[in-house]
Formats: structure tokens, C-alpha cells, sequence
């Protein structure tokens, strides 16, 4: 087994960019080489920006390459309760941009060329209790009816149309979510910028940042020093000093990953048919699919817990189990890779992006990071530029967690909190 993500090791492997000339001015600096710094990089290097992207490890290293390869509908809290929370007219702006968010990917996909086994198969959100199937109804009322969003209900009568398991109770269908191999992904967007003369410097942290005057910063690497007159920070669930105020506002959550041996197309259609990104209904949820490759991919939040191989071990484990409950007809079948990543949750669940003492971020994806940090680089791209309408999160205050000092030394309380709600729901 291997304690590597799946997505990064079947991905074809890029150029060495971890001994490129660090050094002078450029127009923008961008901390971290994942879906959102890539896409940024892009973007502004089509409006001629002269763009340096700065990545501790590699491209599409951290959360990136380490999710589960979905691009869905649908925000980090229930749409019922955002329309509680903000009013029905902005709840609907703030959905209306995840989807417009997955035709973000899809246009990247066809102008750049990348091939990355993108395919509109659709969401399945699974109910994990009977009661639970009553507020899929619910949300499908909304969504059909006042927003004019395809969605369907299935009765637990109908499931086995969708799923080879007898574990859930119905499901709410959408068909416009999407799935996609992630490392592809990330990797073409980090060749097709780089096309158009971005330079991505790996194994190149930025250890110091300097403000120099406005937007203008110099940032200090091990290989060298460079000014630049905007800097964006777009490093998620990795965020650490010296950007401290973006830290302290983002708790790094694990999430863990397992991926079995290739299962073939026949065990596949009797798991997955439709080949939906499914998840459950629980608030420690999990969520799978099927991999181009045929092979079932089963993650969740087994523990709140950091990100090591030990760590993953552990969550492995408890993965497995839950898989084998929810389909026992894979109780033999080889688990092939295990991994972990950490997860940016924002307080509030949101995305947060905009401009604090002269450093640009977007940051808090709460879990639906490849559709939105994707279309936040582009989105992020017009912001730089001088659209502020750009950014759709623009009304958000943007709340550090309490408690929160660098170590996430609050997840195990997290964790039991959560799980004392899937108990009483």
C-alpha cells in the first residue's frame, strides 16, 4: 500500500522546477502552486502580467493533489441554511457561484487542452437516516422551484438504480456536478501557465514577506529575493508564518483518503452505475467515487487529526471498515493507497477572499476547494486587476477562530463535537 495520493501518482510527472533563479521584480507573487495559485497565475499572465508563483513543495502538493477529485454543487453549509443565515437572494448568488464554478474547470479543460478525465456524471447526496431524506426533499423543493436547478429525488424503493448498497435511505440527484483527475488537472494548469511564462519555483518557501509600500512587498525564499508589486496568498489549508493573520483564520482539518486495487468496469456498475461524486449526510461525513481507472475511492473525516503517515494509517483502517459497511462486497479487495490532507475551514464555512494590509488572499474552501479554488484564480485575476465585483465573498468578515495560535490544538474537541451531533440528528 501506498501513503501517497493516487492522484499525484498517476499523474505523468513535470518538469524539476526546484532549481529555478530566484531574484528582481515581478508583477505578482504567488504563494503556494495549487488550484487556486496556478489558476491565478494563469489568468493574470493572459491579461501580460509578469507572474513568479513560490511553492514550499510541489506543484499541487497540498490540497490540491490530496482530495477526491470532485468538482460539486453546492456550498460548504446546507443551502437551507444559508438562506437562514443571509437572506434567499444572496444565498442564491453564493450558489450560483459553485456552479458557475464547474463551468469554470470545464472551460480551462477545453482551452488548454488538459486531459483530465473531466466528465459531468452528476452528484448523489446520500441520506445517512430516514429523517434525513425529509430535508433532501426539502433542499430539491427549493432548488427546483426557486432557483430552476435540476435536482431529483430518489426513494430508498429506487436506490439499487444508483447504488449497490443497502446503507442509506434515498438520495437527492444533481447532473450538473462533475468529477476529474485531480492531479491531471493541476499538472496541466501548472504547463499550460507556464506556456505562457509564468515561472513556478518549487522547493521555495517563502520564509520572510516585507511590506514595502501599497501592494509592493519583498518576499525572502532560500534561493534568492524578489519585490513585486501584488502578492496573492493562496495556500488553503498549509497556511502558516509568516502569514500569520490568514492562519489564524483557517483551522487545518484532516481528511483521509483510500483507494482500492483497480476493481474492473463490471464490479463498478453494480457499485457506482451512474459513476455519481456521492457523499453522505452526516456532518462527519464521507464521500467516494469511482476513479477513471476503476477503482473506489472512499475518504472522510475518519479523525480530527493532522496529516502523517502514521496518522493516515490510522484513519485508513477506519475508512476500510466504514467502506466494507457501506459496500460488503469489497470486504477483500486490496486497498492500494492511503493518504491524508488538511482541509481549510473557515469559521463560518465560507470562502474568504480580498485584500488585508496589502496582501491579497483566497482562502476557506471548507472542503469544496477543487471546483471554487479553481474559479477563485480567475476570479482573483480580475480582483488584482481592479474589478472588485470580481470577488463574489467581497461582504464576508472574514473571523479568526477563537483559540486558534498556529498548532490546530482544538481539532480532538472539533471532532467530538461534531460526532455528538451526527449522534442527536
Amino acid at each position: 500500500m501506498k501513503f501517497t495520493p493516487y492522484w499525484l501518482d498517476t499523474a505523468p510527472q513535470g518538469p524539476d522546477r526546484s532549481r529555478t533563479d530566484i531574484g528582481g521584480h515581478v508583477d505578482v507573487a504567488i504563494i503556494g502552486a495549487g488550484l487556486t495559485g496556478l489558476s491565478t497565475a494563469l489568468h493574470l499572465a493572459r491579461k501580460g502580467a509578469d507572474v513568479q508563483v513560490f511553492e514550499k513543495e510541489t506543484v499541487g502538493w497540498g490540497a490540491s493533489g490530496r482530495n477526491g477529485g470532485m468538482a460539486t454543487g453546492g456550498l460548504g453549509i446546507g443551502f437551507r441554511d444559508a438562506i437562514a443565515r443571509y437572506g434567499f437572494e444572496t444565498a442564491k448568488s453564493y450558489i450560483a457561484t459553485y456552479h458557475a464554478a464547474i463551468d469554470t474547470i470545464e472551460r480551462l479543460v477545453n482551452e488548454e487542452g488538459i486531459d483530465c478525465d473531466f466528465a459531468r456524471t452528476g452528484k448523489m447526496l446520500l441520506a445517512s437516516k430516514p429523517a434525513h431524506l425529509d430535508g433532501l426533499r426539502k433542499t430539491h423543493e427549493i432548488m427546483s422551484d426557486r432557483l430552476g436547478y435540476e435536482t431529483r429525488i430518489v426513494s430508498k424503493s429506487d436506490l439499487h438504480s444508483e447504488i449497490g448498497s443497502d446503507a442509506y435511505h434515498g438520495a437527492m440527484i444533481d447532473t450538473q456536478s462533475a468529477g476529474l483527475h485531480v492531479g491531471k488537472f493541476v499538472k496541466g494548469l501548472a504547463d499550460a501557465a507556464a506556456r505562457l511564462g509564468v515561472t513556478i519555483h518549487e522547493k521555495a518557501p517563502v520564509e520572510q514577506i516585507r511590506r514595502l509600500s501599497g501592494t509592493k512587498h519583498e518576499l525572502v525564499t532560500p534561493r534568492g529575493t524578489v519585490q513585486a508589486d501584488q502578492v496573492l496568498v493562496a495556500t488553503s489549508g498549509y497556511t502558516s508564518r509568516p502569514f500569520r493573520w490568514h492562519q489564524v483564520r483557517v483551522a487545518p482539518v484532516g481528511s483521509f483518503i483510500i483507494t482500492t486495487e483497480p476493481l474492473g468496469k463490471d464490479v463498478c456498475d453494480l457499485l457506482l452505475p451512474n459513476r455519481r461524486m456521492s457523499s453522505n449526510t452526516m456532518n462527519l461525513l464521507n464521500y467516494f467515487r469511482i476513479t477513471p481507472d476503476h477503482r473506489l475511492l472512499f475518504g472522510g473525516r475518519a479523525r480530527f487529526a493532522g496529516s502523517n503517515q502514521q496518522s493516515d494509517a490510522k484513519s485508513g483502517r477506519i475508512l476500510h471498515k466504514t467502506m466494507t459497511e457501506v459496500f460488503p462486497q469489497l470486504s477483500n479487495a486490496r486497498v492500494d493507497y492511503c493518504w491524508g490532507g488538511l482541509v481549510d475551514m473557515s469559521m463560518d464555512r465560507m470562502v474568504h477572499a480580498g485584500e488585508h494590509d496589502g496582501l491579497f488572499y483566497s482562502l476557506g474552501y471548507s472542503g469544496h476547494g477543487v471546483q471554487m479554488a479553481t474559479h477563485m484564480g480567475r476570479q482573483m485575476a480580475e480582483y488584482m486587476s481592479g474589478d472588485l465585483s470580481a470577488n463574489p465573498w467581497r461582504d464576508l468578515p472574514f473571523r479568526r477562530i477563537p483559540g486558534h495560535f498556529g498548532p490546530p490544538w482544538f481539532l480532538p474537541f472539533a471532532g467530538g463535537f461534531y460526532k455528538f451531533k451526527d449522534l442527536i440528528k
